[in-house]
């Protein structure tokens, strides 16, 4: 048997570099949660700007949530299933919003959705109204969504399948009452990846929808134009952004945990 000793001292490298990159992701967070005190967040929430883009935000990113889940969980199932080239090409193509700069696409929905773009001439003009913030936000915050529960999607065993269809249950059924319900963990994850990075959305917001007060300045975008005027007030608005993400974080944690179904194995243990 080895010296643990040994093996302690084998990772300490290792180990110090892991803490090392640990405390510099979170030394930003933590420099931005010191920065205010409650007094001056309270304060900063009262902003003119502030509780405009907070509603704006919330509309826009519970749209952008139900338009995700609806059209993005048969795409995840459809690439889960899928073999072959093409399938690997969809795939490619889906998760090129993810590594496209957030100004890149937003050039790219004005040469699409502007007046004068590939859908101008049929009447179609979205720039600077508030459903192009929504169509931002789905556009660069989907792939997260469809990755996660396409994975998810690819641990459903094939067998609960066959035996639903064996049972007289439709393809569609088959899905809905044993693929979704199996899948619900990577679901949640995907979802609350996906609010959270429409959330956060500002460049292509910015570039497609402007930031016009009440109607296309989501909280980002007021993070930008606070900072022009009021330091202060943008590092608040800033840390009511980090506070949501990580009450996210948490919330989609635990729901994982609640709905993770018990293997075979550990259900015969219990009993």
């Amino acid at each position: 048997m080895a010296d643990p000793y040994l093996r302690l001292r084998r990772a300490t490298p290792g180990v110090a570099l892991g803490l090392g990159l640990l405390v510099f992701l979170l030394l930003p967070i933590a420099a931005l949660g010191l920065a205010s005190s409650p007094g001056e967040l309270w304060a900063a929430l009262a902003h003119p700007l502030v509780m405009p883009a907070l509603a704006l935000s919330a509309r826009t990113t519970a749209v952008t949530l139900a338009i995700v889940i609806v059209t993005g969980t048969p795409l995840a199932w459809m690439l889960a299933r899928a073999r072959g080239p093409w399938a690997r090409v969809i795939e490619t193509a889906v998760e090129l919003p993810i590594v496209i700069p957030p100004a890149v696409m937003g050039i790219a929905l004005l040469l699409a959705f502007g007046r004068q773009g590939l859908l101008g001439g049929l009447g179609v003009a979205l720039p600077f109204t508030t459903t192009a913030v929504i169509v931002a936000q789905v556009v660069v915050a989907a792939p997260f969504y469809v990755q996660s529960v396409a994975a998810g999607f690819r641990g459903v065993d094939d067998d609960l399948l066959l035996v639903a269809r064996t049972l007289g249950a439709s393809p569609r059924q088959a899905f809905l009452r044993v693929a979704v319900p199996l899948c619900l963990p990577a679901i949640v994850n995907g979802a609350a990846l996906c609010w959270a990075r429409a959330l956060g959305e500002f460049g292509a917001t910015l570039l497609f929808a402007g930031s016009l007060p009440g109607r296309t300045q989501t909280m980002p975008l007021a993070i930008h134009a606070a900072l022009e005027a009021d330091v202060r007030v943008a590092t608040a608005v800033a840390l009511v952004l980090a506070l949501l993400a990580f009450v996210t974080l948490l919330a989609a944690r635990a729901a994982r945990r609640w709905l993770v179904w018990p293997s075979p194995a550990r259900a015969g243990a219990e009993r």
